[in-house]
């Protein structure tokens, strides 16, 4: 028989004051992974995670280390004939930049009303939290889980993923699971639960454009010779066609069309054009004709500047021709676009854009794949059932525009169907200055969490993740 939930409820509503000032000390460490000053906060990081999780009273903790940034990987086991039940998340943050929109210090969590702000305390500490809390609170009450558990957590999902591919693609016995949860996705509103059944794609660049071999006078050049800074903007302008497509040869080739039916369905429980502007605080709408806001954040690819760097930054002025300039361009991909395929896409048709007065070259940060999952799997149901007694409302089944590189190797390489459980609200500002989490949400992701596990172990899988658990001692990926 499964472990009722009522006993792990109460513990987990009993101490909701102690799992935020968790959350707090959690997100007080500053782990910008794009940032190398931060390795040291990234590594105390993974070790304040792997100590909780040993202080919680998981069996199994390790700090896995990598080229890169560490894994943190547990386990718990509680009966073989119950389902596994695999639970990613990252500890990783963006960078915090830029730093004077903040209205309290980043990495100082504040609580204002019923949010919490900090970088990382919604994208993904606190999402993250909600199940760590969720285990703990089963363990503290009933001294067992209703489900076996492995935790994957790692501290580069900003940045790519990197150094977590191989290691999912050397170790899936250590992996195996029955079903996959995540959460670090968005809900539609306050009380309006979604689960994402599928993720965009993407692939990050680094395009410089470079002129003389130093900075020019611009006194005695400007005029006779060709700016970088100018030259790149030029070309930027060229990415996109006058009905706002992306402009480069072959792009679409791949990219499915959605019938009529598909996309009514989808607009049933999509946030208007009104509510994606309001949630952006954005002016007007703006994409590629034909579609509506929603179709241009889920169903199609999209080319993004980040950035541009060039010349003089300073205060005053500076009479100079840059002799560089870069922009860091991103794209989201649909399904069937395969990121290696658009990236040399790209490349071609950058290097046809660029003029015989500068050089370019480009580089390439990072790349993931688009994902979909079957909305219709026993454990998307589960966690259905899940949101209806955590939040008393049944979820929307959604499109996301974001990307999670770790989806497709799981659903790939393990076979194991993931399911994304968002608890973040679509003002969250994640990946923004003055990010939050609203605490009700918190407390509900810790409810849900619980009814999850509940949910599952109620649930006659058609293959166990059986055996004892191997794990590498000092494997490096």
């Amino acid at each position: 028989m499964a472990l009722p939930p009522s006993r792990a409820l109460a513990y987990a509503r009993a101490h909701r004051q102690d799992f935020l000032s968790e959350l707090e000390e959690f997100a007080r460490i500053p782990t910008v992974s794009a940032q190398p000053k931060h390795r040291a906060d990234i590594r105390a990081c993974a070790e304040w995670l792997a100590a909780h999780l040993s202080r919680i009273g998981l069996e199994t903790v390790r700090i896995v280390p990598t080229a890169g940034n560490p894994l943190v990987y547990a386990a718990h086991a509680a009966d073989d004939a119950r389902p596994t039940l695999l639970i990613y998340g990252h500890y990783d943050v963006q960078p915090p930049d830029p730093l004077a929109e903040w209205h309290s210090p980043p990495f100082t969590p504040t609580r204002r009303g019923a949010d919490l702000f900090g970088r990382g305390v919604c994208d993904d500490k606190g999402q993250l939290l909600t199940h760590i809390k969720a285990l703990e609170s089963y363990l503290a009450a009933t001294g067992a889980l209703p489900i076996n558990v492995r935790c994957l957590f790692e501290g580069e999902e900003e940045i790519g993923s990197t150094h977590l591919f191989p290691f999912v693609a050397r170790h899936p016995r250590t992996l195996a699971a029955d079903a996959a949860v995540m959460s670090d996705t968005r809900m539609l509103g306050p009380g309006r639960p979604a689960i994402s059944y599928a993720e965009r794609g993407a692939l990050y660049l680094e395009f410089s454009v470079r002129g003389a071999e130093q900075d020019l006078h611009s006194g005695n050049f400007g005029g006779a010779v060709h700016n970088p800074l100018q030259a790149l903007c030029e070309i930027i302008a060229k990415l996109h066609d006058s009905d706002r497509r992306v402009a480069i040869p072959g792009f679409y080739d791949r990219v499915c069309s959605y019938f009529d039916d598909e996309r009514a369905r989808m607009a049933r429980a999509a946030p208007s054009d009104r509510d994606i502007l309001a949630d952006a605080r954005a002016h007007a709408p703006w994409g590629e004709r034909g579609h509506t806001s929603y179709e241009r954040i889920t169903l199609r690819p999209a080319l993004i500047v980040n950035g541009i760097t060039g010349g003089y930054q300073g205060p005053g002025t500076k009479g100079i021709i840059p002799a560089r300039a870069t922009a860091k361009l991103s794209f989201r991909l649909v399904p069937r676009q395969d990121p290696l395929e658009v990236e040399r896409l790209v490349r071609k048709h950058l290097a046809a854009l660029t003029p015989p007065t500068v050089r370019s070259s480009i580089r390439t940060l990072s790349a993931a794949a688009p994902a979909v999952v079957d909305p219709r799997h026993p454990a998307m149901r589960a966690a259905a059932v899940a949101y209806r007694k955590g939040f008393g409302a049944a979820p929307a089944f959604i499109r996301s525009g974001g990307t999670i590189p770790i989806l497709d190797a799981l659903q790939r390489t393990l076979g194991v169907p993931t399911v994304l459980m968002g608890f973040a609200l679509p003002d969250d500002r994640m990946h923004a200055p003055n990010e939050k989490f609203h605490i009700p949400n918190f407390f509900r992701g810790i409810d849900t969490s619980i009814w999850f596990m509940a949910e599952l172990a109620n649930w006659r899988s058609p293959r166990r993740a059986a055996g004892r658990i191997t794990f590498p001692e000092r494997q490096r990926d």
